[in-house]
């Protein structure tokens, strides 16, 4: 099935500047070259299949009544004196991560304890927005 969707690389050269404005204005490409396959889509097509992606972490109350947040999806903890604050800090750390990751992404990504990470890292780079990112989180009471 997926053939039949399939162009390959040297058509897709040939014709690069038409096959752009298709996966943009039309639908997502997926283009061969030799064993390769490579799927080309638009960031609104990536942001809506990364919709089922949430950021979840467990909030714990200090005994200073500072907040610490525990990411569920990657190990990243933040500590603040309010949720609040504690939240827009883990959306500054998960966009640092998701940077990190992307630039040494041959080996984060083959890593076994880190491959899930892949499409948390891409909301974030998609998302653009530390702010964001941190307002998104689902808080939900930890066990001290």
């Amino acid at each position: 099935m997926l053939d039949m969707i399939t162009v390959s690389a040297t058509d897709a050269r040939k014709e690069w500047s038409s096959y752009v404005d298709q996966v943009v204005r039309e639908r997502p490409l997926c283009v061969k070259r030799t064993r390769d396959r490579i799927w080309l889509t638009n960031l609104e097509t990536m942001k809506e299949l990364l919709k089922a992606y949430h950021f979840t972490a467990e909030r714990y109350i200090e005994p200073d009544a500072s907040v610490t947040l525990s990411l569920n999806e990657i190990d990243l903890i933040e500590n603040a004196p309010t949720e609040q604050e504690a939240r827009l800090r883990m959306g500054h750390t998960i966009l640092e991560y998701a940077l990190e990751y992307y630039n040494n992404y041959a080996f984060y990504s083959h890593a076994p304890n880190r491959r899930s990470h892949v499409p948390y890292v891409f909301k974030a780079l998609i998302s653009d927005d530390a702010d964001a990112l941190g307002e998104e989180i689902l808080c939900l009471d930890g066990k001290n």
